[in-house]
This record gives structure tokens, sequence and C-alpha cells, in this order.
């Protein structure tokens, strides 16, 4: 039986392209049941559209600072779909402590950066300035703080002298949009557990690959 998975939107919507199109293999056990947004011009909402997903708008604007109004309307919109997992794909709103309490280890968020490392706003700017060789992207659970969950995979990318904010955001979301669709496989699959503030994951090792730079010939 597939777990029912609600995807949070505000924006685009590119991770959540990505999770539809690994969630429509007949062999991935996760069905993206619904994409919410807070915002009714949010471009991803036709995207899923066209993809035959279910949408919804639930603007947060009228909400103002009442977050959990706002999550009270949502958390009824999830039951009535039986939403079982959610992922965050460019969700820009704050959670109450109490609504990822109620989904801690069922909600999950990709962040930018090799987390714990450069969490928060302009995470490519943070890295560039702190002049890392390597960067990349990490899935993790929600918790009350912001990009601080266990954290269930991560990819990394090189990091040059050359890059820009933008050229590295966009070596980075191809990273995010190989991740993502395979943390929630693992997690749909009941693959991970938390142990504390840790993620483990079932019969997985760590990869053979190695990842250095720079290349010095």
């Amino acid at each position: 039986m597939k777990r029912r998975v609600a995807i949070l939107i505000s924006g685009r919507g590119s991770n959540m392209s990505a999770l539809i199109r690994a969630a429509a293999a007949p062999d991935f056990p996760a069905e993206i049941s619904l994409v919410i947004s807070n915002k009714a011009d949010a471009l991803g909402l036709e995207r899923a559209k066209a993809s035959g997903v279910t949408t919804l708008v639930i603007e947060s604007k009228p909400f103002g600072k009442d977050r959990a109004g706002f999550e009270k309307v949502l958390q009824a919109a999830l039951d009535q779909h039986g939403i079982e997992l959610i992922c965050l794909g460019g969700f820009m709103r704050l959670f109450t402590a109490e609504f990822t309490k109620a989904w801690y280890g069922r909600m999950l968020n990709v962040h930018p950066s090799l987390l714990p490392s450069f969490p928060g706003l302009d995470p490519h700017g943070q890295a560039l300035r702190a002049g890392v060789k390597l960067s990349g992207a990490t899935v993790h659970f929600v918790i009350p703080e912001t990009d601080a969950g266990p954290i269930v995979m991560q990819g990394a990318v090189p990091v040059s002298d050359h890059d820009t904010g933008d050229t590295l955001s966009e070596r980075i979301l191809e990273v995010e949009h190989r991740i993502y669709p395979a943390a929630l496989s693992l997690l749909a699959t009941g693959k991970v557990r938390i142990e504390g503030d840790v993620c483990r994951t079932a019969g997985g090792g760590a990869s053979e690959n190695f990842l250095i730079a720079p290349v010095v010939s």
C-alpha cells in the first residue's frame, strides 16, 4: 500500500516536480496525493495540475501572524485527503512547535547546504563567503528549530573559485532532485528511524564514492 503524501509549496515547485516524477514509477512506495500552496499565484500549482495531482490553495496572508489558525485549516485538509507524510517544497511559512511535533518523523524538508553548516537564508552566499570547497543539499526531518532536524540524506557538489550564488544553486538543485525522492522512498518503506537527534537507515552503508575538491592536475 503506497503512503499518501502531500507536498506544500509557495512558489515554482521545482522539488515538487522531481517528487511527482519519481512517484510516477510503479515501484515507488509513495503517491503524491495532494499539493497545497499558501499562495494562489504559485507557479507550482499549474505544474501539479498538469501532472494530474490534486491541488489546493490555503492562503496564509489572511491569517497574518495567526499560525495556529492557518494550521488548523491545513490539518483539516490533510485529514480529509488521508495524508500520511508531508514534503515541504519551498514552503515559505514557519510552523508552530505544536504542528511540527504532531508531524514529527513524518514531515521532510530539503535545504541547499550540507547541514548543520549554513542553515537559514542565503545558504549559497554563506558557503561562498566561507570559502568551502564542497557544498550540497540535505533532506531532514522538520522540527521547531529551522533547518535543524535529524538528517535523512545528503549529497555534495564541488565549489569552484568562479562560482556565484546562481551557478552554485543550479548545481545543488540537481542534487536536491536526486536525494529528495530517495529520502521519501526510505521514509515510506520504513527504512529510517530516529534515535535521539540522529536518523539511522536500515541496511544503509556509506557510499564508496569520494568527492574531493579542488582537483589539482
